[in-house]
């Protein structure tokens, strides 16, 4: 009998038959092995031409990660001075409207570089700070924010000193 030998449930070695069916369901073993050799080999030609396409990849998005970067650093940079410059804006009309110097409380809470101007009509103190903001590329312009706040007049004050 021509075929192979197989374990029963006894332990016994037992001849299965031969043909067609002896293999069982699906493909034979060599048919399997050429099948992935030839996947393998696929693989292989295809990782050789996309060797280094992750440098290449990176080279050409790192330059637009920076780039965003550092607008975004100018950003919050530029939101920090506006802040700071509205906070010395309402300081200067407030003192101004007082009586007291407006451009000297201004400058005390002004971001670095800071023009304070304070301005009188009628029964309101206008005050507006302006500060330049410096992008943290070296070479690029720098970005100007200003705050402003409005007072009005304390009654019994001095007359408005800007």
């Amino acid at each position: 009998m021509i075929g192979r030998r197989r374990a029963g449930r006894d332990g016994r070695l037992r001849h299965a038959p031969a043909g067609p069916l002896a293999a069982g369901p699906g493909p034979s073993r060599v048919a399997v092995g050429a099948r992935a050799g030839a996947v393998r080999r696929r693989w292989r030609s295809r990782v050789a031409c996309e060797r280094g396409s992750f440098t290449a990849e990176l080279a050409a998005g790192l330059p637009a990660l920076m780039l965003l970067l550092v607008a975004g650093l100018t950003a919050v940079d530029a939101v920090g001075a506006r802040v700071a410059c509205v906070d010395a804006a309402r300081e200067a009309a407030l003192a101004a409207a007082r009586g007291e110097p407006g451009t000297v409380a201004g400058a005390r809470y002004a971001p670095e570089g800071a023009e304070v101007s304070v301005t009188v009509v009628g029964d309101r103190v206008t005050a507006t700070v302006r500060a330049p903001v410096r992008t943290l590329g070296a070479r690029l312009p720098r970005l100007v924010v200003s705050g402003q706040a409005v007072a009005a007049v304390e009654p019994g004050a001095p007359g408005p000193v800007p």
